[in-house]
């Protein structure tokens, strides 16, 4: 009997955020109610984020809505949107910086393991660096652990799974 194994990372794919970005690009230019308006989405430093520039902070609630609607359609989580940042107003406009969050740190990596701990008793789980390793001697229990991280609603970043094997 082998053992099965798979790890917890919080990562974004860059292909993925790269269509959610184009479509709701292409979205904003389309719209009605940002005709003639300053509304745009820009990428943050190397793509590690997004820049919101609009004429109000109602419009880039709204801008931010067109996003994560992309993102839901693409299967990411809106969890990958850190939006804890605060709006600048300068000039007549305003600008929200919305970095993507990705990278497993040591407390969430903690609080992972003792969610597994706490209710899978007999599947291990290790901290290696910015990912989780989750290991049992049977395939259904790594499914039930996925389906428990899945349904956390209290996780405030986004995990994903890899290397199943």
């Amino acid at each position: 009997m082998g053992n099965f194994s798979f790890d917890i990372v919080s990562e974004y794919d860059k292909a993925e955020m790269n269509n959610v970005f184009d479509q709701a690009q292409r979205e904003i230019a389309s719209r009605y109610d940002f005709k003639g308006t300053p509304a745009e989405l820009d990428w943050l430093d190397d793509k590690k984020g997004l820049k919101v520039t609009s004429n109000g902070e109602w419009q880039i609630d709204a801008i931010l809505d067109i996003v994560r609607k992309k993102l839901a359609a693409r299967g990411i989580s809106q969890k990958v949107l850190d939006t804890s940042h605060d709006i600048n107003e300068s000039n007549m406009k305003t600008t929200k910086e919305v970095p993507f969050k990705a990278g497993l740190d040591q407390d969430k990596a903690k609080m992972l393991t003792k969610l597994i701990r706490d209710d899978y008793p007999r599947v291990k789980s290790q901290i290696q660096g910015d990912t989780v390793r989750v290991t049992s001697s049977t395939k259904d229990d790594l499914q039930s652990v996925i389906q428990l991280i899945r349904g956390r609603e209290d996780l405030d970043f986004p995990v994903s799974f890899t290397n199943y094997r």
